[in-house]
């Protein structure tokens, strides 16, 4: 078990975000409507024909659960090129999703997760600097 165990900080920050994707991957594909209402979204009783509301939100939980799985293999793994590309690719969902809420496309609740997105950028980052101070890991 202690093999799977992150052995830095940045691993930490990934396996953390990483954990929480699947959870919430998870939750939308068992419980849509907890995922709709904490992003702010209205649940409805029912849903209109031609509303794929569900099943965008079915395949956006899957891709959470997915990602959320690599982020602990990489975490486990110690794969420190893949923490270095998450720090400016998660600063571009920070940026994408703010704009979306900017723009009064997303309800202002969706603003948690671009600043979700933005603290786990700068922790992996913060993290990463802290790892390169200390002693070279083992992988």
């Amino acid at each position: 078990m202690r093999r799977w165990l992150p052995r830095t900080a940045a691993g930490w920050t990934i396996a953390i975000f990483g954990a929480m994707a699947a959870l919430f991957g998870a939750v939308g594909l068992i419980a849509p409507d907890v995922v709709l209402g904490s992003m702010g979204f209205e649940v409805l009783e029912s849903r209109a024909d031609g509303d794929y509301t569900r099943v965008f939100l079915a395949a956006s939980s899957m891709a959470s659960l997915n990602m959320g799985v690599y982020y602990l293999v990489a975490a486990a793994t110690e794969w420190r090129p893949f923490f270095r590309f998450t720090v400016p690719f998660r600063l571009l969902t920070l940026t994408v999703f703010s704009s979306l809420v900017i723009f009064e496309v997303a309800p202002a609740s969706f603003l948690g997760v671009a600043l979700w997105e933005g603290a786990g950028a700068v922790a992996t980052g913060l993290a990463l600097a802290y790892d390169a101070k200390r002693a070279p890991v083992r992988v």
